[in-house]
C-alpha cells in the first residue's frame, strides 16, 4: 500500500464512507498492527475508539483480598524510578497515568476527564501540543485534591537530570504549563507525531506535589513516600517489605463508581517462574501470576490442574542479547562500562558477528518456549509495520569458526581463541529463571565449538531487576561482557522503546543507571535517525526510520533478539483481569472482578 491509498482509506473514515473497524482489518492485511492503526487514525484527527468495559459488579467492595503473584518482588514504589517491570507495577497498585492503553492500543482514561483528539480541541493541527482536561474531584489516598499542579510537578520532577529519573525521556524534551485547576497543555519543541507519551501508561504515573515537592533533585532518593506510596489509585498502601511483598486495602473514595470490586490485594514476591505458574493453575492458591517465562510444556503440564489457565496477550516485548561496548573490567572515575573505554574484544566487528551466528534461536523457541516465545533476531517486531524483513535466522557454527580465523583470532593449546595477548573470554549474565539457564546453556556449548570461553552468571531476579543504585548486580550497571533479558515495550509505538540505541540515554553513574542505552553503543547515525523519528509526521515513513534503526543495531551485532515476548500470565478460571500488551499488568487493576 502506497502513501496515496493510506491517506485515502484515512480521509474516508473521517467521511464516514469507511469504518474504523474497516479501516482496521484494511491495516492488517498489509502487516500494520491494531494498536498502530488506531494511532494512524488518532494522529491524522480521527478520536479513538472507546475501551469498551467488561466490568459486571454494581457495588464497590465484597470481593475479598485478590492475592497475585510477582515472582520478582517489587524493591520500591516510586514509579519514576522503576526500571525494572515489577517495581512499575508495584506502583500501579496505588499511582495512575492520565490515560491507559488498552490491549487493542487504544487511549482509555484514568485521571482525564477524556482523551485529547482533533474534535474535541485537545490535539493540535501541527502537532506541537496536546491539552488534557483532568478529571474533577480526584482526591489522593490522603485526601489532598488532585489538580494541575500535581502535573506538572511531575514533570518538573522528571526531567531534571539530578533527579535521575527513569521517565525522563518522556519529559526533558517537553514543556508543561498549567492553563486552570484542572486543564494542563503540553507543548512540543517540534511537530511531534506521537504526543501520546508524558503521564501515560507505565511511564505516566503520577506522584503527589505536596509529598515530594521537599524530595527533588539531588534528594529525590531520600523520599520516605518512596517506599510509602500515596496516590490516586484503587488501592491505597498498607505494607511492603521490598523483595518480598506489597499489600493495599480498598479506595474507600476511589473516583471510579462501584470499583474496585476486590477489599483488599496482595502483592507476593519472590519464588521462581514455576512454583509461580502452579500456585495459580494446579494448587489455585493465587488468582493471578505474572510472566510465566516457564518451558511450555510445563505450562501445558500445569493447566490440566484445572484451577486456573495461561493467558497469552500481543505486545513488544523482546528477549534479547547486549553485547557490552565498554569495558566492565576496568574502572574509570569510579565507574566500570564507562563511556570513557571500550570492549577489549567486543570491539571488534567480526568477534560480534561470529557470536550472532551461535545463537540458535529456533532450538531455543521448539525446546523452551514453544507457543509464549516465537524466535526472532530483530529488537523491533512489533507492531508488525516496523518488523524489518532483513535480518533472518541464521545459526552456524562452521561460518562461525571461519569468521574468527579470517579476523586472525587463533586457537590456543588450551582450545580458546586470542590475538594480540587477548583472548575470546566472556562473562554472560542473566536472571535467575529456568528457560534462561537453559538458553544460556545452548549458546555457551555452541560458543565452545567456536573456541569461545564463556562464563554464565545468574543472579536472583529481584537482584538483577533492583532500582537500588548501590547495588553492582543489576542490568543497567551491565558490569559483565554479554547478559539476556526482556525489555517491555510499554506502548503501541517505538518512539522510547529505539531509545535503547541514543547516545543521550547511556546509563551512567552521572545518571544513577537509569538510562534505557544499557550497551552504551554511540552511533551518530542511530542519534540522527532517532532524532528523524522524532519529528516525522507522516507514519509510513516515520515507520520506515524506526526499521533503519533496528537493522543498523542488529546488523552491527550491538543487540540481537531471541525469541519475542508476549504478555504471559497465569489466571484462576474465576479471574476476570484484561491485560494490555502496551501497558503495566496491573494498569487495569481496578476493573478486576471474579465471577461468582
Amino acid at each position: 500500500m502506497n502513501e496515496h491509498e493510506l491517506r485515502g482509506l484515512i480521509d474516508n473514515v473521517k467521511a464516514g464512507r469507511m469504518s474504523r473497524r474497516g479501516f482496521v482489518r484494511r491495516m492488517a492485511a498489509v502487516g500494520l498492527a491494531a494498536p498502530m492503526a488506531t494511532q494512524l487514525l488518532a494522529i491524522s484527527g480521527v478520536a479513538m475508539a472507546q475501551t469498551k468495559s467488561t466490568y459486571k459488579p454494581t457495588k464497590r467492595g465484597g470481593g475479598g483480598q485478590l492475592k497475585v503473584l510477582w515472582w520478582q518482588g517489587a524493591t520500591l514504589l516510586n514509579p519514576h524510578f522503576a526500571v525494572g517491570t515489577k517495581d512499575q507495577d508495584g506502583s500501579r497498585l496505588f499511582y495512575e497515568p492520565l490515560a491507559a492503553w488498552d490491549p487493542e492500543g487504544n487511549l482509555k482514561p484514568k485521571l482525564a476527564a477524556e482523551i485529547p483528539s482533533r474534535e474535541n480541541g485537545g490535539l493540535s493541527a501541527d502537532g506541537t501540543s496536546v491539552t488534557w482536561k483532568l478529571k474533577q474531584g480526584v482526591t489522593w489516598h490522603d485526601g489532598k485534591p488532585f489538580t494541575a499542579d500535581d502535573v506538572v510537578f511531575n514533570w518538573e520532577y522528571a526531567k531534571d537530570p539530578a533527579t535521575a529519573a527513569y521517565t525522563i525521556a518522556s519529559y526533558q524534551d517537553v514543556t508543561v504549563e498549567k492553563v486552570d485547576q484542572y486543564t494542563v497543555t503540553v507543548k512540543f519543541k517540534k511537530p511531534t507525531p506521537f504526543w501520546a507519551d508524558a503521564f501515560i501508561g507505565a511511564r505516566g504515573m503520577l506522584i503527589p506535589k505536596h509529598l515530594f515537592a521537599d524530595y527533588t533533585g539531588a534528594k529525590s532518593r531520600d523520599a520516605p513516600t518512596n517506599l510509602k506510596p500515596v496516590g490516586t489509585g484503587p488501592y491505597m498502601f498498607k505494607d511492603f517489605k521490598p523483595g518480598d511483598l506489597v499489600t493495599g486495602v480498598i479506595n474507600p473514595n476511589y473516583h471510579q463508581a462501584n470499583k474496585p470490586y476486590f477489599d483488599s490485594v496482595e502483592m507476593k514476591g519472590g519464588g521462581d517462574a514455576v512454583s509461580a505458574a502452579r500456585a495459580v493453575l494446579q494448587t489455585g492458591e493465587f488468582d493471578f501470576a505474572w510472566n510465566m517465562q516457564v518451558e511450555d510444556e510445563i505450562l501445558t503440564r500445569l493447566e490440566k490442574g484445572g484451577k486456573g489457565r495461561v493467558a497469552i496477550t500481543p505486545g513488544g516485548n523482546i528477549e534479547f542479547l547486549l553485547f557490552n561496548q565498554t569495558d566492565p573490567w576496568t574502572e574509570v572515575d569510579g565507574e566500570r562500562s564507562s563511556k570513557k573505554t571500550k570492549h577489549p574484544t567486543l570491539s571488534d566487528p567480526e568477534v560480534r558477528k561470529a557470536i550472532a551466528l551461535l545463537v540458535d534461536n529456533k532450538s531455543i523457541q521448539d525446546h523452551i518456549y514453544g507457543r509464549t516465545g516465537p524466535a526472532t533476531r530483530n529488537y523491533l517486531y512489533g507492531p508488525e509495520r516496523f518488523a524489518s524483513k532483513a535480518n533472518p535466522i541464521e545459526f552456524n557454527i562452521d561460518k562461525a569458526n571461519d569468521i574468527l580465523d579470517k579476523a586472525g583470532w587463533k586457537k590456543g593449546s588450551d582450545g580458546i581463541r586470542a590475538k594480540d595477548g587477548k583472548k575470546l573470554k566472556f562473562v554472560y549474565q542473566t536472571s535467575i529463571n529456568q528457560p534462561r539457564q537453559k538458553t544460556q546453556a545452548i549458546i555457551k556449548q555452541a560458543a565452545q565449538k567456536a573456541g569461545i570461553d564463556i562464563e554464565l552468571k545468574s543472579v536472583t531476579a529481584s537482584v538483577f531487576f533492583s532500582s537500588d543504585v548501590a547495588n553492582p548486580d543489576t542490568y543497567t550497571k551491565f558490569y559483565t561482557d554479554l547478559e539476556m533479558y526482556t525489555t517491555t515495550m510499554g506502548q503501541p509505538d517505538p518512539g522510547t522503546h529505539i531509545l535503547q540505541f541514543a547516545s543521550w540515554e547511556a546509563s551512567s553513574k552521572d545518571n544513577k543507571w537509569q538510562g534505557r542505552n544499557i550497551t552504551r553503543w554511540q552511533s551518530p547515525e542511530a542519534d540522527k535517525l532517532i532524532r528523524d523519528a522524532e519529528v516525522e509526521l507522516d507514519p509510513v515513513k516515520r515507520a520506515a526510520i524506526f526499521i533503519k534503526i533496528n537493522d543498523l543495531a542488529i546488523q552491527n551485532n550491538i543487540v540481537m533478539g531471541i525469541v519475542q515476548r508476549p504478555t504471559v500470565s497465569a489466571k484462576s478460571l474465576q479471574l476476570n483481569a484484561d491485560i494490555s500488551g502496551w501497558d503495566n499488568n496491573t494498569s487495569d487493576l481496578s476493573d478486576w472482578f471474579k465471577d461468582a
